[in-house]
Order: C-alpha cells, then structure tokens, then sequence
C-alpha cells in the first residue's frame, strides 16, 4: 500500500499543469472576444438568408393580418344581411352564422388567390403523342356572379397534344382555379380553354360544361331538370369537323 503521508510534491510538478490552464484561459478570452464580434457584426450586416427569411415572416404577418380584417368585414356584413331580413343574430342557432358564412364565401373564391403558372409548371412533359387526350366528368362548383347562388355540373376536357403533355391531374386543377370564382359558364368554359392552349400549345383543345344552375332551380322560373351545355372549341377541334366529332362522341360514352 502506497503512504501517501511520505510523498513530496514540489512546485515543478505543478508547471504543466499551470501551463496548460493558462493556455486554456487564454483561447477562453479568444474564442469569446471573436464570438462578441461576430454577433457585432452580425447583428450590423445580417445575412441574406436571415433578411429572406425576415421578409418572408413579416410579409406572411402581413397577409395573415389582412385575412382577419377581411374575415372580419365580411362577418359584419353578414350580420347585417340577417338582420335586414328580420333574423334575430344572437339566437343561439345564427350566433356563428355570420362568420361561418363568410369563411364559407372565401372557399368558395378561392380561385382569385391561385395562379395557373404555380399549379402547371411542374407537370408539363416532352412526350411524342400526337393521339386525343381526355379527361370526362371532372366534377365542377361554381358561384354565379349575378346572383350569388351556386351552380353544379361536369367538365369533359380534351387535347390534341403537339409534342407536348400535362398531368391529368392538373387538368382537373385548372377547372377548380377557374370555377372557384364568380362566374358565368360562358367565360368559364372558355378560361379553362385557353389556360391549356397557352400552357401546352397543343394542335387543338375542346371544353364542354354540362351544369344545372340553383339561379333557375330555387328562384325566377323554377326549372329544376334544365341543364346548360357551352362549349369551347380551340384549333383542329373547331377546324376540323371530324376531329371536334370525335371529341363530342368520346365525352357522351
């Protein structure tokens, strides 16, 4: 056993020690002094990535702030369209009414904050076919801007590809844009039209909308079995007969 009572320590052996301690003090200081002028300077020049992101936070506060007033505006306004017609808005059944309402309304015109180029540009392909592509029966709701009440229907969509093709899930995404608006089926047919035309550049597109309109159902004539049929036809599909036939013969089997 070791008698620790008998050994000598002498200051020599503390050298390294003491040495080293220095040493580690020393980078100490450095390392903080480098660090408090860096955050100096950071703080002086912030870099691209912190102003990006500093931007994009204060325009994301921006816009969430204009959404709660516009929420907000539109809330009142309901409220004040159930009194006008002599509801009582703090009956327990339309408390929530106004708000759900007006939520309700934003889904609906959803479309005016969405752009084509955001939902396409992803999903155009280089592809040699030159045969019909359709895509029948998309499911369609719409608003109609003259009397704010919806109208129901389904959209067929064809296109004769010119080297080249677009998901056909976009296809479908192209009607939601353009339908979650104010509307008229006129435009709205067409609009659909045109976005693939200028999108794809194919040989030619046809859009046919069947749809039946709660304008003519719940109020005016009070025709519930009318159904209104518009077309738009773009390229072979209005120039050539045979090829518009086959679009129409496709799109009704």
């Amino acid at each position: 056993m070791t008698d620790f009572s008998t050994t000598t320590l002498n200051s020599q052996d503390f050298e390294p020690e003491s040495k080293l301690k220095e040493l580690t003090l020393t980078n100490l200081r450095k390392q903080r002094l480098g660090s408090w002028h860096s955050e100096r300077e950071h703080d002086k020049f912030p870099s691209a990535p912190s102003r990006i992101v500093s931007r994009m936070s204060t325009s994301q506060d921006q816009n969430k702030n204009n959404d709660e007033e516009r929420l907000s505006e539109m809330t009142h306004a309901y409220k004040s369209l159930l009194k006008e017609v002599g509801e009582d808005v703090n009956r327990q059944g339309l408390v929530k009414t106004p708000e759900r309402a007006a939520k309700a309304l934003l889904f609906f015109t959803k479309g005016y904050e969405e752009k084509i180029s955001d939902v396409l540009n992803d999903a155009i392909f280089d592809e040699d076919h030159d045969e019909m592509v359709i895509v029948k029966d998309i499911e369609m709701f719409s608003m109609c801007e003259h009397h704010l009440v919806p109208f129901i229907g389904k959209v067929s969509i064809g296109y004769l590809p010119n080297k080249r093709v677009i998901g056909l899930s976009k296809m479908a995404r192209v009607v939601e844009i353009f339908s979650r608006r104010l509307q008229v089926q006129e435009r709205l047919t067409k609009q659909i039209a045109v976005a693939l035309t200028e999108a794809i550049q194919p040989a030619g597109v046809g859009v046919v909308i069947e749809a039946t309109h709660m304008c003519m159902v719940m109020r005016g004539v009070q025709k519930s079995n009318s159904r209104t049929i518009t077309s738009t036809m773009l390229g072979v599909f209005r120039e050539d007969p045979k090829t518009r036939e086959e679009f129409l013969t496709l799109i009704r089997h």
